[in-house]
């Protein structure tokens, strides 16, 4: 493990990043756990307000990502470098965890459209863990003729793989093709299934197929039944139950 870190992480220079993905990840879990124990009216928390004003945690998250962030420009490699970081991973995890109000442009937090803010997260903690799990082979020095082979590999296989997402991503599969950017064959089966109705793939490929699009209407309505259910007990799971009926309307947290 010390060989693999010093290796992939610390000659690279991917430091600082492990440590703004630790803040970006415990940061949202601990806002988490607080904004559900204020929801539920338990524990000491309480919302934050200044002047009957309402002051969400994305607005100290914008402090904390423009400090960490012009921080982390001025000190590059240096020692401040890690500490800007921290700051860094802990804005974005409050901005992100209210991705859905900045979207929405309204407080729906416990609303359907804030699981929009769980996803996000989600997907931001996995592409930057594929980052530093190597799968960005770069920056690393003395690398022997097996270490070549298998990362020019990598390289291959990501670039095909990103070829797959941009075809799922024109069968309308978005979170497919983000997921699959990921995991290889997630891309693969979004890019080879039936595209979905009114997706660009469909209007230009389905348009005097009267029978692929019957079939790709079905497929996507037995495919929404069977895991929208488990997408949604997975957010809640992560972020908290929805309110039932919410409107998103102000200060309903």
């Amino acid at each position: 493990m010390g060989h693999w870190l010093e290796r992939n992480i610390i000659e690279p220079g991917k430091l600082p990043l492990l440590l703004a993905l630790t803040a970006f990840v415990l940061t949202f879990a601990i806002t988490r756990a607080i904004t559900r124990l204020i929801h539920a009216g338990k524990g000491p928390f309480g919302n934050v307000r200044a002047g009957g004003l309402h002051i969400h945690h994305v607005v100290p998250g914008v402090v904390l990502t423009v400090v960490g962030g012009f921080g982390a420009l001025v000190s590059r490699q240096g020692p401040g470098s890690g500490f800007f970081a921290v700051l860094f991973g802990m804005g974005a995890g409050l901005v992100l965890d209210e991705f859905a109000l900045i979207l929405h442009l309204a407080d729906v937090y416990w609303t359907d459209e804030g699981r929009k803010s769980v996803e996000v997260v989600v997907l931001t903690a996995a592409l930057v863990g594929l980052v530093l799990a190597g799968f960005a082979p770069f920056g690393v020095n003395d690398l022997s003729g097996d270490e070549v082979q298998g990362r020019g590999s990598v390289i291959a296989t990501v670039g095909v793989n990103f070829l797959f997402s941009l075809l799922a991503l024109s069968k309308g599969k978005a979170r497919t093709a983000i997921f699959g950017a990921i995991v290889p064959l997630v891309a693969m089966v979004g890019a080879i299934r039936l595209a979905r109705p009114g997706s660009p793939w469909a209007r230009r490929f389905y348009r005097r197929r009267p029978r692929a699009r019957a079939r790709a209407g079905l497929r996507s309505y037995h495919h929404d039944r069977r895991w929208a259910g488990l997408s949604r007990r997975a957010q809640d799971l992560i972020g908290g139950r929805p309110d039932p009926h919410s409107t998103g309307l102000p200060d309903h947290r």
